[in-house]
Order: C-alpha cells, then structure tokens, then sequence
C-alpha cells in the first residue's frame, strides 16, 4: 500500500518537472547571453556595422555551449578566402555549466537515491527544452559583414578586388545540436557525480566513495582557479588600468588562461603560434613567447626567458593540488588507505588536464590568396593556435597525483572523517555498539 502511494505520488509530481527544467535552461542560456554580451561589449564589439552584435552574442554562446559556428566569405571570382575559428569562451561555459547544473539537481537534493527512469525522465524534459534553446540561438547566430577592398588593401590590390569583399559567420545547427547535447551530458552526469545531495541509482551507490569525493575535489581546483584569475585581473585593473580589455578577457576567456596556467604549473607543454594582426587575449608575457615565424613551445621554460617571476607558478599550482587532494582525503571514507588516495587523485587530475587540453586549445585562421596559391599578404590574414602536447600534460598529471594524493591523505588521518567511530572515553553509555559511529 506504501509503494503504491510512493507511486502515485511520483506520478503527480511528473507533469511539473517541466517549469523546473524550462526555469534551469532560462536561467543558464540567459546567464550565458549576459555573460557574452558583457564581455563583447567590453571588447568594443557593440560598435559593429549592421547591427551585427545580437549575432555576436548569439554565435558566442553557441561556441560556449560546443556548438558549431561557421565562417565564410567572398572577396570575387580572382580572390579566395579561407577562414576557420575553433574556441571555446570558457567564462561563459562555465557560468552555464554551474546554473544548468544547480537548476537540474535542485528537485533532486534531500533524498538518497533515484530511480535510472527517473533521471532519464528528468535529463530528458531539460534535454529538449536545451535543444530548443540552441535551435533560436543558431537562428539568431549569423551575419555578413562587407569590408572596404581599399582599405583591406590599398589601391592596387584593390583593383584587383574588384567588389567589396565579405565574410560572414553562421552557426552549423546539426553540429550545433549534437554537440550541444553532448555538452548538457557532460553537465549532467557532472553534477550528479558532484554533489554528495543528488541521489543515485541504486546499483551505482557503491562507487560514489570513490568517486564523488574526487570529482568534487577536482571541481573545486578549477572553481580556485578561476576565483585567483578574477582577482588577479581585478588588480591589474587597478594598477595597470585597461578595464575594458581586462574585463573582456574576464567575462570571455578567463578559464582558458587560468586552466592554461595550470597545466604549466604541472610541467606540462603547449604549442601554438601568433601571426598578423591577430592575438590572444592574453599576458603580454604568453603573446610574446608566441608571436615566432614558426610553431613556438610555450611552457615554464620559455614563459620564464620573458619573466623570472612565472616560475613562482610551481608554487602556487602545487599549493592548490595538495589541497584539492586534502579536501578529496577529508571528504573519503576513513577505511580509505593511502595507497588508494594517491591513485583516485592520479585518476582524478589526469582526467582534469585532458578536459582542460581538450576544452582550452584555440585554432583561428583568416586569409585571402590568388588563384588558391595563398595569402595576399599585406595584413589581409592571420593565425592564431594553441594545442598541448597531450601525452607530457597526462603523464606530469599522473605523477602529480599520485604524490599530492598520498600526502593529502596521510594529513587527513589528523581531520575527523566519514565512517570514523569516535571514542567518547570511559563512562556510562560509551562503547562502540552502531550508536558511536559518526557520519560527516
């Protein structure tokens, strides 16, 4: 009769799960576009010919959400373009990734596990209403924009030309949609990890001592190190001025360079080059390293050739990984031996650089050529990359985290932990009978 009205009680709730999932993705997708529209503004994108900057906005939080943006262009039947930009704007990533990911559990906090149909259910009305969501915006997400062939290129050139050339972008809805997808998956089954208050189902409940405690450890490193991105950017407004650009940087790209740092500060290698009137939106110090003739290696090495102060980043990335492997030890059951703390946190940050290799690297290409045999040249084009150097980032990961688990463990011995039994000492009523156990 229980189960029966446990039933029925569930059924009932079922319609409402839509307002909770249509308030989770508007709270997200909004959070987002604000986000964007900020940080282009603060890049002086507002001033764009057309009208351009709803598209703008559109198209960067698609690219946010890992969806596919396309550029295109037409400069005469003589003259070729190629483009091509591939980036994620990580600050408006992350800022949907935490609102969609709250909205989403917070039907589920305050109970101990949920049925696979039941979350499925859940996943799925937010999953459809994210899909529209994306839909609008790659609609909105396209624009043309026409140049001055003599301004482009002199007089010469332009003649050449012939017509004013245009480029435009426009987001790839198909692509837009599966990776979008992907991307609220990743969200998902994140948070559910996450979270010690989201329930599970009951078949899964044997691994979350494993692995909930690293995840959230590995989630609070990266939330660390953007809350030291923004404060340091606070105060290199303040004391070096430029807050429009700062901000831009802050409000687009922040977790793209503060994840980047990290991976160095863990010896791990990057590759890329700066050409043409294109950079990054980053230190002075990074575009110099970068701005070669060829493929450039950016790691401590080179960045500390420009700047002696940036090998002070070894200290400050291993102050932050012991404690991340600390809170995943304090936050283990006391059973857990060391041995299995040092190999849940090698896990844990290797998994953490591969998503930062795989979410930070930047590709961005613009060019005109004659015939197809080129670039014109004349500041008609420029490149931008950054790729890591995979396998040295993962094996420095490994090794970090088999080293800063074992040491985060062997100091939480010292902390009270889940599963401890504490001994109140001698007197009535003290034992260890199911009554003395502690559960934090």
């Amino acid at each position: 009769m229980n189960v029966r009205a446990s039933n029925d009680e569930s059924s009932a709730r079922t319609p409402h799960g839509w307002r909770d999932a249509l308030l989770a993705v508007l709270t997200g997708v909004l959070a987002m576009v604000v986000t964007a529209a900020l940080g282009l503004w603060a890049a002086g994108a507002a001033g764009l010919p057309g009208g351009a900057f709803p598209a703008v906005v559109a198209a960067v939080v698609v690219m946010a959400a890992g969806g596919s943006v396309g550029l295109s262009g037409d400069a005469g039947s003589l003259v070729g373009t190629q483009a091509d930009l591939s980036v994620l704007p990580l600050s408006v990533t992350l800022v949907g990734a935490l609102l969609v990911a709250r909205g989403f559990l917070r039907p589920l906090h305050h109970r101990a596990v949920a049925g696979g149909r039941e979350l499925t259910g859940w996943a799925g009305r937010v999953a459809a209403l994210w899909l529209v969501a994306l839909i609008v915006l790659s609609l909105i997400a396209r624009h043309t924009f026409t140049l001055s062939a003599e301004d482009l290129t002199g007089s010469g050139a332009g003649d050449l030309l012939g017509s004013d050339p245009k480029i435009g972008f426009r987001a790839e809805i198909p692509l837009t949609l599966v990776f979008g997808l992907l991307w609220l998956a990743g969200v998902l089954v994140l948070a559910l990890i996450v979270s010690r208050r989201a329930p599970l189902p009951a078949r899964l409940l044997r691994f979350q001592e494993a692995v909930r405690p690293a995840a959230y450890a590995m989630v609070v490193l990266l939330l660390a190190c953007v809350a030291l991105g923004v404060l340091a950017g606070i105060i290199v407004m303040i004391t070096r001025g430029h807050p429009a650009e700062t901000a831009a940087v802050i409000l687009l790209g922040l977790p793209n360079l503060v994840w980047l740092a990290l991976t160095l500060g863990l010896g791990a290698s990057w590759e890329g080059k700066v050409e043409g009137p294109f950079g990054l939106p980053m230190p002075q110090v990074l575009d110099t390293v970068l701005r070669t003739p060829d493929l450039s290696t950016l790691n401590l090495g080179t960045l500390a050739e420009q700047d002696g102060r940036v090998r002070w980043l070894v200290v400050v990335v291993a102050v932050l990984v012991l404690a991340a492997a600390f809170l995943m030890a304090a936050r283990s059951p006391a059973r857990t031996r060391l041995w299995q703390h040092a190999v849940h946190m090698a896990v844990a940050l290797t998994l953490t650089v591969l998503f930062i290799c795989l979410t930070a690297r930047i590709s961005a290409h613009y060019g005109l050529s004659l015939l197809g045999l080129g670039d014109l040249g004349g500041g008609l084009g420029g490149e931008v990359s950054l790729h890591p150097k995979g396998w040295t980032a993962l094996g420095f990961a490994v090794l970090w985290g088999l080293v800063t688990g074992f040491l985060g463990g062997l100091a939480a011995t010292r902390v009270h932990r889940r599963g401890e039994v504490v001994d109140p000492g001698p007197g009535p009523g003290s034992g260890s009978g199911p009554g003395s156990g502690s559960d934090v």
